[in-house]
C-alpha cells in the first residue's frame, strides 16, 4: 500500500507558481499524522496530483544502444507514425518486444502507484482530515477524478485490469482483471462522483490560485472521451457541449501564431487548456521535451532524440485544402528510388565532396542544381497548413538558437549537409546524429534563443486534454451517429480555422475540401488529429482505438527515416496482439489470479 511518505516524497505544489513547492514536507510524515492537519491533507492531495508525472520507458534496437527516454506522455508518439526514436531505440516498432518489457511492467507500475495514492486519499481525508468540509468534498472529487483518469490510461493499452478501490497493501493485490467495459464503468462511475459535486469549480480563469486543480470541464472532457471507446455517442456529445458550457474554446489570441504560441508559457493557462501537467523550472518538476526534442542549438543542448517523421511532414494540407503531393513539387519524385531523392535536399554549391557522398548513398545528382537546389525544395514548405512549420523544422527553415559559449541568439539554418554552426555559415545541427541523417526537427515545445530555462526543466505546462481535442472528438461523435453535418463541419474548422487552411464544406464538390459522405469526413477528422497533436501523446491512443495502428504505422517500407524517405531501421508488424498491451510478466508471475494476455508469449 502506498504510504504518506511516499506520497509527500513527490510532493507537487498546485496554485501560485511561485509557491509551488512551499507546502514540501522537511522530512516523511508518518502513517499515524498522515492526513491530520490542514496543511498535511494539502501535501497529501498533491502527492495524488504528483503520480501524474510519470516516465516512459524507450528501449531495443535501433540507432544506438542508448537507453535515454525522457518523461510524459509525448514520448507515446514514438508508437505512432508522428515520432520517431533516434537515441532510444523502441521495441515495439521492431518486433522484438516481450511481456517482459519496462514499458509494460513500468506503466502498469506507476498508473497503480496513482491509483493507491487516489486510494489513500479518498479513504482518509473525510475520517482524517480537519481541513474546511467545503475543501475536503473539493478535494474527494479532484482524486476521484485522478484515480478515473490512472484507470483510463491503464484500460487504453491494458483493456482490461484488476480494479481496487480502497487501499490494499503490496502482498494484497491478488484481484483477477476486470473487462475492458467493467474498467471504464468504475472510471465512469467516479468522474461522474465528481461532476456531481457542488464544490468542484466548472473552470478556473488564467491566474486564479487554484489554477491546475481538477475542474468539472475536465471531467466532462475525460467521460466523454470514455463514451468514445464505449461508442456511446450520444453521451459523449452530451459531455463535450458542457465542456464548451465551462468556459473552454479555441485558442486564437496570437494570430496566425496562435498554434505555435499556444505551447508557451505566456499562453499555458488560456481557455484551451482544459487539463496540464503543471511545470516549473526546478528539478524533478520541469517539462524535458526541449532535451529531448531540441536540437544542439536549443538553450542548454538539446539531443533531437525524439524527431518528426515523414509521414508527419506529408500529411499537412496546402493552404487550399488539398492533399500535398510531392509530385506536385517534383514530377516523377513519388517513383523515385527514396535514396535517390537526397540530391533535391542538398544545399545549394555543395563542394564536389559532398555531392560525391551523396551519390555514394545512391542520390540522383544529375539532377542537382548549385543554384536554386534549396528554392526548389522549399517550395514543398510553403503555402501549407500553418502548422507544418510551426510544429516542425523543416529544410532551409530559419532556427533562434542559443549556442553553447555564445552570449546572444544566433539564427540558424537547417542545410544538409551540415557543415559549421559557427558563423559565418551557421548551420542547424539537429541532434547528436545530424553530422550522418537527415532528420525533421521538432520545433512545437521546443524553445528558441531566450526563451529558454533549463534545458531538461521546462517551466511550459504540459496540456494532457485541451479543447481542440475535445471539438475533434465531438465531431468525430456527431460524424458517427448522425453521418455527415453542418455541426460536425463547424467543430473541424474551428480547429482548421487557426490552421490558416481552407475549411470543409459539402456544397462545392469542385473543391478539395469538399466531405459528401460520413467517410470522407471520418478521414478528414483523423487526419486533423495527426497534424493537430504531434508531441503531445495523442496519436497513438487513437490509432489503437480506431484500430488502425496497423495501416498508419506499419505500412510497406517503413521505419526510422530520414526526409527523403530512406529507412535505417524497419518496423515489424507481428500481428493484432500488438493492439492490446500483455498484463506485464512479473504480475502475471506475482498474481496467479491474473489472466495472461491472449496473443503474447509468457
Amino acid at each position: 500500500m502506498a504510504t504518506i511518505t511516499g506520497i509527500c516524497g513527490l510532493v507537487l505544489g498546485f496554485g501560485c507558481k511561485k509557491n509551488l513547492l512551499d507546502t514540501a514536507p522537511s522530512g516523511p510524515v508518518s502513517t499515524i499524522t498522515a492526513w491530520t492537519t490542514d496543511a498535511l491533507t494539502d501535501q497529501g492531495v498533491n502527492g495524488v496530483y504528483a503520480a501524474l508525472r510519470q516516465s516512459n520507458v524507450v528501449g531495443g534496437n535501433g540507432l544506438s544502444n542508448s537507453s535515454y527516454t525522457g518523461s510524459g506522455l509525448y514520448t507515446m508518439d514514438v508508437y505512432s507514425q508522428n515520432t520517431q526514436s533516434l537515441g532510444g531505440a523502441v521495441e515495439l516498432n521492431y518486433g522484438v518486444t516481450t511481456t517482459a518489457a519496462n514499458l509494460f511492467a513500468q506503466t502498469w507500475q506507476q498508473l497503480y502507484e496513482g491509483i493507491s495514492r487516489a486510494n489513500d486519499a479518498i479513504a482518509h481525508i473525510p475520517e482524517k482530515s480537519p481541513s474546511d468540509p467545503r475543501k475536503k468534498a473539493r478535494y474527494m472529487a479532484e482524486c476521484k477524478f485522478l484515480r478515473a483518469y490512472f484507470y483510463f490510461r491503464l484500460n487504453q493499452v491494458f483493456q482490461g485490469v484488476p480494479v481496487y478501490l480502497e487501499p490494499t497493501a503490496f502482498d494484497q493485490f491478488t484481484k483477477p482483471r476486470c473487462s475492458a467495459d467493467s474498467v471504464w464503468n468504475v472510471v465512469i462511475g467516479d468522474l461522474s462522483a465528481a461532476i456531481n459535486e457542488e464544490q468542484l469549480p466548472q473552470f478556473y480563469p488564467a491566474g486564479d490560485g487554484a489554477y491546475g486543480h481538477i475542474t468539472k470541464g475536465a471531467a466532462y472532457a475525460l467521460r466523454g472521451k470514455v463514451y468514445m471507446y464505449q461508442k456511446k455517442w450520444d453521451l459523449a456529445i452530451a459531455d463535450f457541449e458542457r465542456v464548451k458550457a465551462a468556459g473552454y474554446g479555441i485558442f486564437t489570441g496570437a494570430g496566425a501564431n496562435s498554434y505555435r504560441m499556444l505551447f508557451k508559457e505566456a499562453n499555458e493557462q488560456c481557455a484551451e487548456m482544459i487539463f496540464s501537467m503543471q511545470n516549473i523550472s526546478q528539478p524533478g518538476y520541469g517539462g524535458d521535451i526541449p532535451f529531448y526534442c531540441g536540437s544542439a542549438a536549443t538553450p542548454g543542448q538539446g539531443l533531437s532524440f525524439y524527431c518528426a517523421t515523414p509521414d508527419l511532414a506529408d500529411l499537412y494540407e496546402n493552404i487550399d485544402g488539398s492533399a500535398f503531393d510531392w509530385n506536385q513539387v517534383i514530377p516523377g519524385y513519388n517513383q523515385m528510388r527514396p535514396a535517390a531523392r537526397e540530391v533535391y535536399f542538398l544545399r545549394d554549391h555543395a563542394t564536389a565532396a559532398e555531392l560525391q557522398a551523396a551519390a555514394s548513398r545512391g542520390a540522383t545528382v544529375s539532377q542537382y542544381l548549385p543554384d536554386g537546389n534549396e528554392a526548389r525544395i522549399l517550395r514543398a514548405y510553403t503555402n501549407r497548413d500553418l502548422r507544418l512549420n510551426q510544429t516542425i523544422i523543416t529544410p532551409y527553415a530559419t532556427y533562434q538558437g542559443r549556442l553553447v559559449g555564445q552570449p546572444a541568439d544566433q539564427t540558424l539554418t537547417f542545410r544538409w549537409p551540415f557543415r559549421d554552426d559557427k558563423p559565418p555559415v551557421q548551420d542547424l545541427q539537429l541532434g547528436i546524429y545530424a553530422l550522418s541523417y537527415c532528420f525533421y526537427g521538432y520545433r512545437k515545445f521546443v524553445p528558441e534563443g531566450s526563451e529558454a530555462g533549463m534545458i531538461d526543466q521546462s517551466p511550459v505546462d504540459f496540456p494532457i486534454i485541451r479543447y481542440a481535442e475535445v471539438a475533434l472528438l465531438w465531431a468525430e461523435a456527431l460524424n458517427e451517429k448522425n453521418g455527415v453535418s453542418q455541426e460536425a463541419i463547424d467543430l473541424v474548422n474551428q480547429v482548421r480555422s487557426r490552421a490558416g487552411i481552407a475549411l470543409l464544406q459539402q456544397t462545392n464538390a469542385a473543391l478539395p475540401t469538399f466531405v459528401g459522405s460520413p467517410e470522407a469526413l471520418r478521414n478528414r477528422i483523423r487526419n486533423e488529429f495527426r497534424v493537430e497533436f504531434p508531441n503531445e501523446g495523442i496519436d497513438y491512443f487513437n490509432q489503437l482505438r480506431w484500430h488502425t495502428l496497423k495501416e498508419a504505422k506499419f505500412t510497406s517500407q517503413n521505419g526510422v527515416r530520414v526526409v527523403w524517405g530512406s529507412v535505417l531501421v524497419p518496423y515489424v508488424w507481428t500481428g493484432d496482439q500488438l493492439y492490446t498491451w500483455p498484463v506485464p510478466l512479473s504480475v502475471v508471475q506475482m498474481n496467479p489470479a491474473i489472466t495472461k494476455t491472449p496473443g503474447w508469449v509468457y
